[in-house]
């Protein structure tokens, strides 16, 4: 492919392609491990992704009144913890003249999520309220469903569609037409009375039944809501000085008695300990020893951030409430950051906003405030800029030097949390299994499932095709005695 149209592929594709196993992988899945159908996808995406520019797609060179429409967005979550990518059927109009950059507007979102969240999928929202003739576009549909069928890979977890008119049955079953069997299953046409089993009521707007009291606009662009950052301390509006203290002084006293639990479990592991040795002679002594041997890592420009993707939390039951953010700096020069949340009553974070010098790794405690328990929803974003060698690193500095920092010199990463149901403590929480390492994280699992239904699926079709092979020898077999007995018959007959 590549010889016969290097011409017709963006060159960074086709290098993100030879580095970026995940993505390879992802086109794998999506097309049941069947290596020709991948080359076809892949190509067929990449002519596809040059034709529109992808790469070069910002919100500089599409027109402000595109987003100002308000038909398409990211906002929420489902059920599932999946980016919901919201479609408002009812603000947008057929008009071919503006086709292309509408289609534009839906590559760039597609493209500034995946970019921005590692290629998670997303659930697709089709919100068909106060709709009718004047806005069905059976063109702009087809157009987003093919970019989650023919160009982004394994991006696409379900469509939910909402209150969808009866005069729009016809219009769907063409759409259907368009889906292969794997995206008509993806396919959820729901109401007011069941959109709830996808998505919780507080990422649905009222008219759908939640309490979502999100109201579009812009600008800003449309991101995951990050809160301001969190105050040192977390949070402090339910409970009064004197109680937030003594919270505090416990947080202290429960982070001395894990490092002496930690030094107890040092002795058992000692072949852990050889291979991360290497990994923690550069440490400071200011996070608990060995914490981070069970964390995966996310390697950024500036910092390196353990776990690279998700928290792990416990159930209301199990009790966890902790979970440990290591951030190493491999930049040349200070570096500050702070820590954003989508539910900042829920979470203390220390530090949020502080600054870590140039090779050392830096603690931050992730803990839930009161009651509240972790939900599949919340998300954590890590904003990181180098600083200049005169900066100061005091409250005061920090906060002049991100009010001047241009947004292309922050980098940011997102994590997301995870809920352990089990009555075992997680691995990646602060308790005194911080050093045991898991076996898969939840993601791999996930893959590893995917990948076991695909293979069903394709063991199940060459069962039935075995079957059907039968019955036709069977048929045939049966077919061949009669004419056999037919032929005998009239030899027969002719002789007598």
């Amino acid at each position: 492919y590549l010889l016969d149209k290097s011409d017709k592929y963006d060159s960074r594709d086709v290098d993100r392609l030879q580095q970026d196993d995940k993505w390879v992988e992802n086109y794998l899945i999506w097309r049941h491990d069947v290596v020709d159908d991948t080359l076809k996808m892949i190509d067929e995406s990449f002519q596809w992704r040059k034709e529109y520019r992808v790469n070069d797609l910002t919100e500089s060179v599409l027109p402000k009144w595109l987003f100002e429409n308000g038909s398409l967005f990211l906002h929420g979550y489902d059920k599932e913890g999946y980016k919901l990518f919201w479609f408002k059927v009812k603000h947008h109009t057929r008009d071919p003249k503006q086709q292309l950059e509408k289609k534009k507007l839906v590559a760039f979102w597609l493209e500034h999520y995946a970019k921005r969240d590692h290629g998670k999928p997303l659930t697709v929202v089709f919100d068909m309220a106060e709709t009718g003739i004047s806005h069905i576009d059976l063109d702009f549909v087809r157009f987003i469903v093919n970019c989650f069928t023919d160009y982004y890979p394994n991006f696409l977890t379900k469509i939910v569609i909402f209150e969808m008119p009866w005069i729009m049955n016809a219009a769907f079953k063409i759409v259907k037409g368009w889906l292969g069997p794997d995206a008509i299953s993806m396919l959820k046409f729901t109401n007011k009375n069941d959109v709830q089993e996808y998505i919780s009521g507080e990422y649905l707007p009222p008219h759908m039944g939640g309490t979502d009291s999100f109201k579009y606009s812009y600008p800003p662009l449309v991101d995951d809501d990050f809160q301001t950052p969190l105050c040192e301390n977390g949070p402090i509006t339910s409970e009064d000085e004197h109680e937030s203290k003594e919270e505090i002084d416990a947080d202290t006293k429960e982070t001395g008695e894990l490092n002496e639990a930690q030094n107890l479990n040092q002795k058992k592991m000692n072949s852990i300990e050889q291979i991360s040795k290497s990994e923690e002679t550069d440490k400071t002594e200011i996070k608990p020893k060995n914490a981070k041997k069970a964390l995966t890592t996310f390697k950024g420009p500036l910092l390196h951030i353990s776990p690279a993707e998700e928290l792990y939390f416990g159930s209301k039951e199990t009790g966890e409430k902790k979970c440990l953010i290591v951030l190493t700096n491999v930049a040349k020069n200070t570096v500050a950051f702070k820590v954003r949340t989508t539910a900042p009553e829920k979470y203390r974070v220390k530090p949020s906003n502080s600054s870590c010098e140039p090779g050392t790794s830096l603690d931050i405690i992730v803990s839930l405030h009161g009651g509240f328990a972790a939900s599949l929803q919340d998300r954590f974003l890590i904003m990181a800029a180098e600083m200049d060698q005169s900066s100061g690193a005091g409250v005061p500095e920090l906060a002049q030097f991100w009010k001047e920092v241009p947004r292309t010199k922050v980098m940011e990463h997102r994590l997301r949390c995870h809920v352990v149901e089990s009555s075992k403590p997680s691995s990646l929480t602060l308790k005194e299994n911080a050093f045991n390492i898991p076996a898969k994280t939840n993601e791999d699992l996930h893959i590893q499932l995917t990948h076991l239904l695909q293979i069903n699926k394709r063991l199940q079709e060459q069962i039935d095709r075995c079957l059907w092979f039968q019955q036709l020898s069977v048929v045939l077999s049966l077919l061949s005695v009669t004419v056999f007995a037919f032929c005998f018959y009239l030899a027969y007959t002719q002789r007598s």
